[in-house]
C-alpha cells in the first residue's frame, strides 16, 4: 500500500503560518484522520522562527512517535542553484544536503519534495498568472546546466544517506511541465534524483498531457504523488481550487493509472484552499480511502 502523505498546508493558517496549531496538534491531526504521515516545508513556519532546522525537526520526529506516523517528508529547495554568485550558490546546495541529512537522522525521511530556482519570463508584457511564458519556458541554457549540476552534487551525497529529491512539476519552475521534469532527472542522471507529479499543477497550463500520459512520460523516474483539484470558471482562464472529488481532474483514472504502472512511492493530499483545512483533509482523505478500496 502507497503511505498517505497529509500535506502541511492542511495545517496552516497560509503558507508558512500555523497560527495556533503547533507541530504537537497536526501530527495529532493527520494521526487522527488515518495519514501515514505528513509532508512539511524546509523552511521553518513563521512561529518557529527562532529554532535551527534541526531543533525544527527533532520537534517533528517527537511527534511522529508520540502519534505514530511512519513517514515524514520535507519539501527543501534549492533556490539559489543558478545563482551568478558561486557562495551563494554553494551555499544553497550545502543547506539542501544538510538538511536532508538531518531529515534523515531524526525522521527517518526517504523522499524529499524538492524545487530548483524559481524563473520568470523576460518578457515584460507576459501575464504572471500564463504559467506558458515562464519556467522552463524562459530558462537559458546556461540554467539549465546550472541546475542540474547542483542535483548531480547534491545526488551523489543523497546516495550516502539513502534520501531521494523529487522534482515538483510546478509552474515558474523549469520542472514545471511533465516532459520538462523528465528532461531534467535525464540531464541529472542520477538514482536518488526524480518527479513529484503534481497533475494538479500541470491543469494551470493550457497544454498539457493527460495524466496518464504525464504518467508514462515519468516511467521509473516517478518517486512522489501530489493530489489536487480545481475547476476552470466558465469562460475565463481562471480556476478555483476544489475538494479531490470536485474538481475537473479524474482522480479515479489518476489511481487507477499508478496502480497499473506498479506505483509503490508515497501519495500526499494537498488543499491549497481556505476555510475548515481540518474538515477538508478528513474529506479528502476520505474519497481517497474509498477510491483505493473499490479498485
Amino acid at each position: 500500500m502507497n503511505p498517505v502523505i497529509m500535506h502541511i498546508n492542511y495545517g496552516e493558517v497560509r503558507n508558512g503560518r500555523f497560527g495556533e496549531n503547533t507541530v504537537d496538534s497536526i501530527c495529532r491531526m493527520a494521526a487522527d484522520i488515518g495519514y501515514d504521515g505528513i509532508e512539511f516545508r524546509g523552511k521553518i513556519p513563521v512561529e518557529l522562527q527562532e529554532l535551527s532546522f534541526r531543533e525544527y525537526a527533532e520537534l517533528i520526529a517527537e511527534g511522529k512517535k508520540k502519534y505514530g506516523l511512519s513517514d515524514i517528508l520535507f519539501g527543501i529547495g534549492v533556490r539559489d542553484c543558478t545563482s551568478a554568485d558561486k557562495e551563494i550558490r554553494e551555499k544553497s546546495i550545502s543547506e539542501a544536503i544538510e538538511q536532508a541529512k538531518i531529515a534523515s537522522e531524526l525522521c527517518g525521511t526517504t523522499v524529499c519534495n524538492t524545487y530548483a530556482a524559481w524563473i520568470t519570463s523576460s518578457i515584460s508584457t507576459a501575464p504572471s498568472s500564463s504559467y506558458e511564458f515562464h519556467g522552463s519556458a524562459a530558462a537559458t541554457s546556461e540554467e539549465w546546466e546550472l541546475t542540474a549540476d547542483a542535483y548531480r552534487q547534491i545526488g551523489k551525497e543523497l546516495e550516502k544517506i539513502g534520501v531521494k529529491f523529487a522534482f515538483e512539476t510546478h509552474m515558474n519552475y523549469i520542472h514545471d511541465l511533465p516532459h520538462m521534469a523528465k528532461k531534467l532527472v535525464d540531464l541529472i542522471d542520477s538514482p536518488m534524483v526524480g518527479i513529484n507529479m503534481d497533475y494538479g499543477n500541470t491543469f494551470a497550463f493550457p497544454v498539457r498531457p493527460t495524466v496518464e500520459e504525464a504518467i508514462d512520460i515519468y516511467g521509473d523516474k516517478l518517486f512522489y504523488v501530489h493530489l489536487k483539484n480545481s475547476s476552470y470558471i466558465p469562460g475565463t482562464t481562471s480556476r478555483i481550487a476544489t475538494s479531490l472529488s470536485d474538481g475537473q481532474i479524474n482522480h479515479r483514472a489518476y489511481l487507477e493509472k499508478l496502480r497499473e504502472v506498479g506505483f509503490g512511492g508515497p501519495i500526499g493530499i494537498e488543499a491549497p484552499r481556505a476555510g475548515d483545512r481540518v474538515w477538508y483533509a478528513q474529506q479528502d482523505f476520505n474519497y481517497y480511502k474509498a477510491l483505493t478500496e473499490c479498485m
